[in-house]
């Protein structure tokens, strides 16, 4: 993907080197119906969608304070416990971070700019970069659960060695790959400011049994935002030969099922949160050929 490092930091939080503070959070269970998962604990329950492994043991529920997994205090890691992120001088992750800046404010001013077109009033989101451990408008996290989104502070979380578990523990490598995973996010950052968030809510609140089906059918709308984007890219030269494959692959990777049977559990669709590799790679390459959010109305579909 062609890209250039240095863009604006307004939108962009680095707090890698600070402690999160304690009992900050939204308080009760972490639940946030549009996260990079639909709650927490689902992420951790099929937590090989972003590791590769299970730490729960099949969880459904969690608080909002979740203790770090032994994987995650394993991670190396930039932070240098001095309250400031590194010098980007000597910051290995500093490629990460650029990239990571460069893509969420690319899919912010596309975004922002066909909302305009439609009249519709947008929000800017806040890229949050931190390490290990993070106290969010939606309760404390940690870095296991992967990147996600929290509708109440409207902010998208990563702990950059994320990209190194996509590309070492679930086989999907490219810059392009790691767009997708920032594009998806502010995918519900638009599910929010639409409104599709309280809706789903809603939704769950009426019939719980819904729940799971509800949350792959946001997951899987937000893969197509996420398209929606690439097509932008595509539409303004700026991918290069094998870009979209790695999207797709990305997309592939991080499937229920295909995660499910790499964990060596049973792939069981009652308990799917994400969609299924080939649900994924669908939305998101009707989201990149269309270029239009009016096909991602997998709300609208008897069977996304």
């Amino acid at each position: 993907m062609k890209w250039t490092p240095g863009g604006s930091d307004e939108d962009i939080e680095d707090i890698r080197g600070s402690s999160p503070a304690r009992g900050g959070g939204g308080g009760g269970t972490a639940l946030k119906l549009g996260g990079g998962g639909a709650v927490v604990a689902i992420l951790l329950a099929i937590v090989s969608q972003v590791l590769g492994v299970d730490l729960t043991g099949g969880s459904s529920t969690t608080t909002s304070s979740q203790p770090q997994s032994s994987q995650s205090s394993k991670r190396s890691n930039s932070s240098n416990q001095s309250g400031r992120p590194p010098d980007p001088a000597t910051d290995p992750d500093r490629d990460l971070k650029e990239f990571s800046k460069f893509a969420f404010n690319d899919a912010q001013k596309t975004f922002e700019a066909m909302f305009a077109k439609e009249n519709v009033p947008y929000r800017h989101a806040k890229l949050v970069i931190f390490t290990d451990a993070v106290d969010t408008g939606c309760g404390e996290s940690s870095s296991a659960v992967g990147p996600f989104y929290c509708p109440p502070d409207e902010k998208v979380y990563i702990d950059l060695s994320f990209y190194r578990e996509l590309k070492n523990q679930l086989g999907a490598d490219g810059d392009f790959a790691q767009a997708y995973v920032i594009a998806h996010e502010m995918g519900h950052h638009l599910q929010t400011l639409l409104g599709i968030d309280d809706k789903a809510r809603r939704m769950v609140a009426k019939d719980k049994r819904r729940e799971n089906d509800v949350s792959v059918r946001q997951e899987l709308q937000a893969d197509c935002f996420a398209g929606v984007w690439g097509h932008t890219t595509d539409q303004r030269k700026m991918l290069e030969s094998g870009d979209v494959e790695e999207a797709m692959n990305a997309a592939k990777s991080i499937g229920d099922d295909r995660l499910q049977k790499m964990s060596g559990r049973r792939v069981n669709p009652e308990t799917f949160t994400h969609g299924t590799s080939e649900q994924r790679m669908r939305w998101f390459k009707r989201g990149f050929d269309s270029g239009s959010f009016d096909q991602c109305d997998t709300f609208g579909v008897a069977q996304p």
